[in-house]
């Protein structure tokens, strides 16, 4: 599915500028007034390695949409990104081969988790089928002998398929808790400008393209997987959003669906004063305003994408940064000091 062209353009200096849009163009449709209560999960890489955190991580959602609709948004496994680009450079050097082998070990490393869910024989089959052709399309751009231009476009369309890998397993994981899931590519409804490898989304469409998907999904019922990092131009072709955008994806995606909370599972317990691994003196802070974490992301914490914050606070949603593997810590939560959190 791509981007249709008629309802979206540049605004009118020609840029797609995320913030272009105030907080009435996201107003609460009066058709889904349940949506106050929609929450969204975004999963970095550290908790999608492997079954077991696949399984602990979709654990953490089946208990939140016991009693709210819950939209998740996930990146790649850890380091498989960096073994996608790395593979665009192999090419690029003309050592095929030594890609090729690098492509492979990265579809078993996918595989090999699937197998490790233990899903139902017919499930399991057929996720194996979408792994299947999701591998047959990232084989595809890495020929044994073709020599390949590698260019921003190309880049962007290997480090599509971590993401793209990802929601489908852990839509698989979500399943195998008992939860209703489907993934979702955002490249169907994020619509970018091409400025590949650091594209930069157009709001308003992405919201309207994004509801007509995500919408019917949260009305039945069911969890949609979206991949994060991911859209694409007006005429289709993938593009990301910069590296280490996964939190910016999900604040997008939380946006388009009006999500009242967007919670950012990590590693971590939540955001620090100091780097904790180089400071004695580093302090959990567990209450901050949208513009003490956004000085900080701006700073240099690593925590959190400084374009988070920005468009969070138009319509005042809480943002939580929470460790998935300590989930009895709070975590920090961020947002208008008024508002208590729910999560």
């Amino acid at each position: 599915m791509k981007p249709e062209q008629q309802e979206a353009s540049p605004n009118a200096e020609g840029d797609f500028d995320p913030y272009e849009r105030g907080a009435s163009a996201l107003a609460l449709s009066a058709d889904h007034s349940w949506q106050e209560h929609v929450i969204a999960f975004k999963f970095g890489g550290s908790s999608l390695l492997g079954a077991e955190r696949l399984l602990h991580s979709a654990r953490l959602v089946r208990e939140q949409s016991r009693t709210r609709p819950v939209v998740v948004v996930v990146s790649a496994m850890k380091g498989v990104t960096d073994r996608l680009l790395r593979i665009g450079e192999w090419l690029g050097e003309g050592r095929n081969a030594q890609a090729r082998q690098e492509g492979e070990a990265i579809v078993e490393l996918h595989r090999a988790t699937l197998a490790e869910l233990r899903l139902e024989p017919g499930e399991r089959e057929r996720v194996q089928q979408e792994l299947a052709l999701l591998t047959d399309d990232l084989l595809y751009e890495i020929p044994l002998r073709t020599r390949v231009e590698v260019n921003g476009a190309a880049l962007d369309r290997l480090a599509s398929f971590g993401e793209r890998y990802a929601s489908r397993l852990f839509a698989a994981a979500l399943g195998q808790t008992g939860v209703s899931a489907v993934p979702v590519a955002s490249s169907d409804f994020v619509l970018t400008c091409d400025n590949f490898r650091d594209a930069k989304p157009h709001l308003e469409h992405t919201r309207r393209r994004g509801r007509d998907i995500l919408l019917p999904l949260l009305d039945a019922g069911i969890v949609p997987v979206v991949t994060g990092f991911l859209g694409a131009t007006l005429d289709g072709r993938i593009t990301t959003l910069g590296r280490n955008s996964s939190d910016f994806s999900g604040a997008l995606i939380a946006h388009v669906v009006n999500a009242e909370e967007l919670v950012i599972w990590t590693d971590v317990d939540g955001i620090y004063s100091a780097n904790p691994h180089e400071s004695d003196e580093a302090k959990l802070l567990h209450e901050l305003s949208y513009g003490e974490a956004h000085a900080l992301a701006a700073g240099g914490a690593k925590v959190l994408h400084p374009r988070v914050l920005p468009l969070a606070a138009q319509t005042e949603m809480t943002v939580w940064v929470r460790n998935t593997f300590k989930p009895h810590v709070r975590g920090t939560r961020i947002g208008s000091q008024q508002n208590g959190g729910l999560a």
